[in-house]
């Protein structure tokens, strides 16, 4: 999913750019303090979420929502909770009111997430190179992944495969049935017993369930 920020507040951008980071899923392609020049960006790109500020000079955040292609997602952000009500006349996913903590920033995206859809078993065979040697396998054997440092480990019931590589490489190989739920674990949604508060529960191995993901992992788990 591609996204750009439009604020005329600097500040407000480079705290939305760390709150993205922690969503691989999400691509960060522009930022903008002008909603002129965000609009002809828009017009020219592919663009499917905006976080825009409502109060800003020349054009408005919700003058420029208007003008955007109806499958683009809108979530506002901004210090006036007095535009809330208009933000709805627009279908916006989402208003987010300044300053933005983590959780509620999360929250919000995770309206927006399209939940994954669990991949039958018996499904491709993933090859994955570990130092000299390339392993076959199976996608249904893998119970979770988990990055230490620049490596990932796959962990299955009877052995673990070490490969060199980042969290975001592995979720475009792997199917739509292993979803990330922190920044250093990836699980198979079905190989998961249960999932207590913030923990998840794989054969015996508790995984910590992150912030910012917590949201769209729920949607899904409980489909």
């Amino acid at each position: 999913m591609k996204a750009i920020i439009v604020d005329d507040e600097p500040k407000a951008i480079d705290l939305l750019k760390g709150y993205l980071a922690h969503f691989s899923s999400i691509e960060l392609i522009a930022s903008f303090r002008n909603g002129l020049k965000a609009l002809e960006y828009c017009g020219k790109n592919r663009v499917d979420l905006v976080f825009l500020d409502i109060n800003m000079p020349q054009l408005t955040g919700l003058s420029l929502s208007r003008m955007l292609p109806r499958e683009t997602k809108v979530i506002f952000t901004t210090a006036h909770a007095e535009f809330a009500v208009d933000s709805y006349d627009v279908e916006a996913a989402d208003y987010l009111l300044k300053p933005i903590s983590l959780e509620r920033f999360a929250k919000a995206v995770g309206k927006i997430m399209e939940p994954p859809k669990v991949q039958e078993r018996g499904g491709r065979h993933l090859l994955i190179k570990s130092g000299a040697r390339t392993h076959r396998i199976s996608p249904e054997d893998i119970l979770f992944l988990e990055k230490e440092g620049n490596y990932l480990v796959y962990h299955m019931e009877s052995r673990k495969i070490v490969a060199r590589s980042s969290v975001s490489e592995a979720l475009e190989a792997l199917p739509p049935s292993f979803v990330q739920v922190h920044k250093s674990f990836i699980v198979n949604l079905e190989r998961v017993d249960y999932v207590d508060r913030e923990i998840i529960v794989i054969l015996h191995t508790r995984i910590p369930l992150g912030p910012v993901y917590r949201e769209a992992f729920l949607r899904v788990f409980r489909v």
